[in-house]
């Protein structure tokens, strides 16, 4: 059983970002099965992919925000950095020997929820008309086939 299952009200209607959520969710539950098996090595490796991760994953959102013209796409930025900063701070303590797991993992869940929910459904309708105009697409599959 997984700690966390995607759900359809995770979706914001855009494919590619949509799997890229459903990675980070798997993140999760990889940091779940490493925390239960009580491996350290496994959760340090498991934490360095799902920063190194993210921080692609949220480039490649501020790409299309930016060039769908998403008015507030620099607000959003910001919510990445401030994101990044606290899970490099749960890193951090992780790698300063202390247990982080569980909270990390309660942290990570309430917070990907609220933003996907909010922030990213919010940009999602901009970058959905611009799929339709044909360069975004031609980005998407450039990336990712």
């Amino acid at each position: 059983m997984s700690y966390w299952s995607w759900g359809p009200s995770l979706s914001i209607g855009i494919d590619v970002i949509d799997g890229q959520h459903r990675r980070i969710v798997d993140y999760l539950n990889e940091l779940d099965v490493a925390h239960l098996e009580n491996d350290r090595e496994k959760v340090s490796q498991v934490l360095a992919g799902l920063v190194d991760y993210t921080i692609t994953h949220f480039a490649f959102e501020e790409n299309l925000m930016k060039q769908a013209g998403y008015p507030i796409s620099d607000s959003h930025i910001e919510v990445h950095k401030s994101f990044v900063t606290r899970i490099n701070r749960y890193v951090a303590k992780h790698e300063s020997g202390k247990d982080i797991t569980r909270k990390l993992m309660s942290d990570l869940q309430i917070w990907l929820m609220h933003h996907i929910r909010n922030d990213d459904k919010d940009f999602a309708p901009y970058v959905i008309k611009h799929i339709k105009r044909g360069w975004v697409k031609r980005i998407i599959s450039r990336f990712f086939g």
